[in-house]
């Protein structure tokens, strides 16, 4: 897979902690930069898919039961009184 060049802004005091983490790291900031947007982009990408698979399942009817939300709150010590189920 090619690299492709990107363009962002930041703001000083970001900068100046970037030029610091690249010197200790001995890593160029561009090096630094690709692995932040790829991590960040990984994480958000998860996120996404199974916010869409809930959906998925909430379109098909798929959904906990009252006994099954109960059961869960009790298991965590939440005060289920406070929902209407």
């Amino acid at each position: 897979m090619g690299n492709a060049n990107v363009t962002a802004r930041l703001d000083s005091e970001t900068k100046e902690k970037l030029d610091l983490l690249a010197k200790s790291t001995a890593r160029s900031k561009s090096f630094l930069i690709s692995e932040a947007v790829r991590t960040y982009v990984k994480e958000q990408a998860w996120q996404i898919d199974a916010i869409k698979e809930g959906l998925e399942q909430a379109n098909s009817g798929n959904f906990a039961s009252n006994n099954e939300i109960k059961s869960t709150f009790e298991k965590w010590g939440v005060d289920d009184q406070k929902f209407i189920y």
